[in-house]
Order: structure tokens, then sequence, then C-alpha cells
């Protein structure tokens, strides 16, 4: 991976959807995913191998991953998995990569997967291990690294003895979660040059979320330390169904905006995104977009209309 390359996985699929009221068909999730594609994301994170009640919106996740093999068969496609039982549904629906969650509080981890944080470490680790002996590429994801809604600022300490954890565990990459939104560019610095100082910052990657409107400016200060890999979602979507106040994820169309005018590359399409977002808005049957959109809408237009 070149240093002047960011490599980001497009959650829109599965972070962004989880929490919609409004009910997406299989189709039309497989769609989004081909545009997406099509707009040059290589790596998607589809859905989640989770409970259906718990989750309504991923009740479809082994007809969609089989649509997905079907039909893009070269796409990078991951899926979340809460334990044992969920990889053993993803490797059976033929997920190739899959992404285990750790918060990184002992609130959090109670209230999303009813554990305490020394069972969910160790349930964590103990899937990571699974997954990788039947082939398959893993992530591990260290939420609520930066503040938890229930227990206020979150140890950083405690975030680079579990993202350590996690790496020892054999996760090819450690996802740094600001799962309520409440990062800030100072803290960003701060929390990845900690974890570079033991991990290799190939391996780490950051997810933003959008609550205060920092998202974008705490990417960036995650690429100032190192980081070259990212989650964000196209159009913005998302929101954690467990971490009440969380806002959407950080847009992909924002970070590949500012990719471009830093002299970075994405090898992705700003007006191939926009076709995504406006097939997102279509389904959910309301207006989306990051921070840039309605600029890159102009700008786009204006470009077609000159053409």
């Amino acid at each position: 991976m070149s240093l002047d390359t960011l490599i980001i996985t497009d959650v829109a699929p599965r972070d962004g959807l989880q929490n919609q009221q409004i009910p997406v068909s299989t189709s039309a999730k497989l769609r989004l995913i081909q545009l997406l594609h099509e707009a040059g994301v290589t790596s998607i994170e589809a859905t989640s191998f989770v409970s259906p009640k718990a989750v309504p919106q991923m009740a479809d996740a082994t007809e969609l991953m089989g649509e997905i093999n079907r039909h893009l068969p070269h796409l990078r496609a991951s899926a979340l998995i809460p334990n044992r039982k969920g990889l053993e549904r993803a490797h059976a629906a033929g997920a190739r990569e899959v992404a285990v969650v750790l918060s990184a509080t002992q609130t959090m981890n109670q209230k999303n997967i009813n554990m305490d944080l020394v069972t969910a470490t160790k349930i964590c680790e103990e899937t990571l291990h699974a997954a990788q002996a039947l082939g398959l590429r893993t992530r591990a994801y260290v939420a609520v690294a930066f503040d938890c809604p229930f227990e206020g600022p979150t140890n950083l300490d405690t975030v680079v003895a579990l993202a350590e954890r996690m790496h020892q565990a054999g996760a090819e990459e450690i996802v740094i979660a600001d799962t309520i939104g409440s990062a800030s560019p100072g803290m960003v610095k701060n929390h990845f040059e900690r974890l570079a100082s033991v991990l290799p910052i190939k391996k780490l990657a950051a997810h933003f979320h959008d609550t205060r409107g920092m998202a974008t400016a705490n990417a960036w200060a995650a690429i100032q330390a190192g980081v070259r890999r990212f989650d964000a979602s196209a159009g913005g979507i998302g929101g954690c169904p467990f971490a009440p106040g969380a806002a959407g994820n950080a847009a992909t169309e924002d970070l590949v905006l500012m990719a471009e005018r830093s002299g970075l590359t994405t090898d992705i399409s700003l007006p191939g995104l926009l076709k995504a977002v406006d097939y997102a808005e279509s389904q959910l049957g309301r207006t989306l977009g990051g921070r840039s959109i309605a600029w890159l809408r102009r700008q786009y237009a204006a470009d077609k209309t000159a053409s």
C-alpha cells in the first residue's frame, strides 16, 4: 500500500443500514453494493450475522452474502460477527472476511452483547483464531475508543491494551472506532501516535462518526499520524443502535474529496459515489449526504452542462 493511497471500506450496507427504520430489501442492498463497487470501492462491509431480533435489518445476511458471491465474486466483502455462532453462519454463507467488535468499556459490552470486558475479549480472541483456521480474512474493531455513552472518556491505556490483544490474536486489520462521534483531531492524533508506538501503523484503521461535525477533520488527523485505512459510509448513513446519541458515519464522499484535494488517491469516483447516494436516498426516502454533498452535486451538474 502506497503512502499516498487511502484504503476505504464502505460500511453503508452494514453500519449504515442497521439502524434504519425503513426495511431495505436484499435486492436493494445488493444494488447499493454494486453501485459502490462500480464507483471504485473495493472493500465493503456488507452485512452482519447477528440476532435478527436484535438487528432486524440484517436478517437477510445469508441471502445477501450468497448474492454478493454470485454477482461480485472479486469484491472484498466483509461481515460483522459477534461470536463463534455468527462465524459459523458467516462461513456457511460464503463470507471470506469477518470482523469482530470489542467495546473498550464494561458497560458498553454489557449493553451491546451482555458480557463483561474480560469475557468479551476472550470471545473475540477465540473467534479470530477460529476464523483464521477456516482461512478467512479478519478485522477487529475496538469500539468506543474515545468516549463511551455510558461511562464517559475511555481510558487510552485500555484501548491500546485491547488493540494489542486483537493484534496478537491475529486480526489483520484493527479498527479504532469513535462510535459516538465525540473525538476531536487532537484526541485522534494522540490515540494513533500511542497505538503506532506498539502496533504496525499499516494494520490500524479509523472509523469515525460525524455527531459533532468533525469526522473529516478527525480523518485528516489520523492521516497525519500515518493511518491509511478508513471506514466510511456513502451519504453518511449510519448510527449504532446500541450507542445513544451516535449520528451517521463519516461520509465516503467527504473523505474521497478531502483525499483528492490533499494529494492522496483512493481510486474511487465521486460521480459514482453520488449515484450510490442517490440510490440510497430512493430506498430510505430521505435526503442523505456528507458535508460536501451540496457542492458535489453542483460541481458535477456543472461538469455535465459544460460537456
